[in-house]
């Protein structure tokens, strides 16, 4: 069977306290709640095309999920992600940089990298959990 891969669907972040991330991916990255099923902890954004799964770390999904990355008490041994990209337009390293400051997101450096489209800007932050998260910009011609 042959097949590629389009996009990416969605991301799964393990989360200590959902409610604090769903307020960063909302107010500091203009995500929206899409759904929420309070009883299994689950929390799914709208992120552009994709969506980004909030998982209450101990509730019923983590467990389900036979906690890899944790010790299956609640407690995360390591991160289950190095970190999430997400491409955004317009791209204006300075503006989201400031807009970022007041989420405590500590924003680095915009740097050239290589991504999906090919070299455009990219800045790293990382979200109140400590999750490292790529804004990508648009490619560049080389």
């Amino acid at each position: 069977m042959q097949f590629r891969i389009r996009e990416i669907d969605h991301v799964v972040i393990r989360a200590a306290d959902t409610a604090a991330l769903t307020r960063f991916y909302c107010d500091a990255l203009g995500c929206t709640v899409e759904r929420e099923q309070r009883e299994l902890g689950l929390v799914q954004l709208r992120a552009g095309r994709s969506l980004i799964d909030l998982v209450a770390i101990g509730g019923p999904l983590d467990r389900e999920s036979g906690s890899k990355t944790g010790s299956g008490k609640g407690e995360p041994a390591g991160r289950n992600m190095d970190h999430l990209c997400l491409r955004v337009e317009p791209f204006d390293g300075a503006a989201l940089k400031a807009h970022l400051a007041p989420f405590g997101a500590r924003p680095g450096e915009v740097v050239e990298r290589y991504g999906a489209q090919g070299y455009g800007p990219s800045l790293y932050l990382f979200d109140p959990e400590g999750n490292m998260v790529e804004l990508k910009g648009p490619p560049v011609s080389r």
